[in-house]
């Protein structure tokens, strides 16, 4: 009797631990609430400045009497910038600290936009203008965005709080690429450079919400010397580049046939069907809604599973490509509007894996520089992608599907001979 009591006191004891750690954990989580959501605004921000023009830029084309390829251009301006200083700023932050880079990137950004809108609302020649606001605006978007995920990090000890609270600004992030086309469209249902003058408006709002809602903790770690730094990037590239160029070069890919669809759509949509405005931008969000879901469905599916993570990624860019290409028979709103969705879900299932595939692979120290050289690689794609179609729009519109379906075709084989977890493991 007195040995059954025991071991039901030692359950009761287990039971009362586990009960406190979890009170902590939740503790730990509700204190930081404010934080989370302030953090969780940069990525929603930064989504908006850019996404919310897409539906915007046959308008800006009409308006400022440019060609699509000049249109295109404003979208790719922006991530241009972003791609070359995105490395940097996450270095700067790891030797002055992360607000120190945030706060002012995220006025940068606002500067840009402010730049962008007087110059389209006042300027009779305003495209170049608008241009080097929209430069600026990808300067601000390099030191915001990115540093979030190692602010985070530092932020919480337990590596289940990171996740939680990275899952939250993934789910931000991912409603800002939703939200972003309506959004757009909306406001530019009232003036067509209306859309320019809200980034300020919400970088702003981002800024106060950083300003007295984050409260960065004191890291006793020096920060590693460039030198050492440049090493330790060098050595990890030399043990493991075949598998990451792979991702590097599939991730770009993918942008690059995400924004170029989505360019293709906010072109198609008003000069062949006449959809316009709030419609035109529902329209847009559809295919990006499908990619969301399929990015939240497969990032609950994968876990830790590398092999997996390898199949899904290849089998959703072969249901890619074959949708791309099936628009070769036809471009029917509807069908045409279908087979996007399917893209979409092709590259909302494969997104998550690759990301999965650099956090699982690469060790905590240098997993926030290789995120931010993935990052650099992915806004290559959204970069490429606009002025590519506007070059293809001028022949006849199977070049399109070709070019896409094929860019995803070889993005496949790359996954197939490149990314190869069980070898590594």
């Amino acid at each position: 009797m007195e040995h059954i009591e025991r071991i039901s006191q030692n359950q009761k004891a287990a039971k009362k631990k586990q009960s406190a750690a979890g009170q902590k954990k939740q503790s730990e989580i509700a204190k930081q609430k404010w934080a989370i959501v302030s953090l969780s605004s940069i990525p929603l921000v930064m989504t908006l400045g850019n996404s919310m023009l897409i539906p915007v830029l046959p308008s800006m084309e009409k308006e400022l009497s440019i060609t699509s390829f000049q249109t295109s251009m404003i979208i790719t301006v922006y991530s241009i910038v972003a791609i070359f200083l995105i490395p940097v700023a996450g270095y700067i932050s790891d030797h002055i600290g992360r607000k120190k880079v945030i706060i002012p990137s995220l006025l940068i950004a606002a500067v840009g936009g402010l730049i962008s809108w007087w110059a389209a609302w006042k300027l009779t020649d305003a495209y170049w203008l608008i241009l080097v606001g929209r430069a600026l605006q990808g300067v601000g978007a390099a030191g915001a965005m990115p540093i979030v995920l190692p602010l985070v990090g530092d932020m919480f000890k337990s590596e289940d709080d990171v996740s939680s609270c990275l899952g939250l600004i993934e789910t931000s992030n991912t409603l800002g690429k939703v939200l972003s086309p309506i959004l757009g469209a909306f406001l530019a249902g009232f003036i067509w450079f209306l859309p320019f003058f809200s980034i300020p408006v919400f970088c702003i709002i981002s800024v106060i919400l950083m300003i007295f809602l984050v409260k960065c903790p004191k890291s006793n770690e020096e920060p590693i010397p460039f030198k050492q730094f440049f090493t330790n990037i060098k050595k990890t590239f030399t043990e493991k580049g075949r598998w990451l160029y792979a991702i590097f070069f599939i991730g770009g890919i993918l942008m690059l046939v995400l924004f170029g669809i989505l360019f293709y759509l906010s072109e198609i949509f008003e000069k062949e069907y006449g959809i316009k405005d709030l419609k035109k931008g529902f329209f847009l969000a559809l295919p990006l809604g499908a990619l969301c879901l399929a990015s939240f469905i497969s990032g609950k599916i994968i876990k830790k599973n590398k092999v997996l993570m390898k199949w899904i990624t290849l089998i959703s860019i072969i249901i890619a490509a074959i949708s791309i290409g099936a628009l070769w028979f036809s471009i029917k709103l509807w069908y045409m509007i279908t087979m996007f969705l399917i893209t979409g879900i092709g590259i909302g299932l494969s997104l998550p894996c690759l990301d999965a595939l650099i956090t699982e692979g690469i060790e905590k120290k240098e997993r926030g520089t290789i995120s931010s050289i993935y990052s650099s690689m992915r806004f290559i794609g959204v970069a490429a992608g606009p002025p590519l179609i506007a070059v293809l729009m001028k022949y006849a519109n199977h070049w399109i599907f070709i070019v896409l379906s094929g860019l995803s075709i070889i993005a496949a084989v790359v996954t197939i001979f490149a990314i190869k977890p069980k070898a590594e493991a």
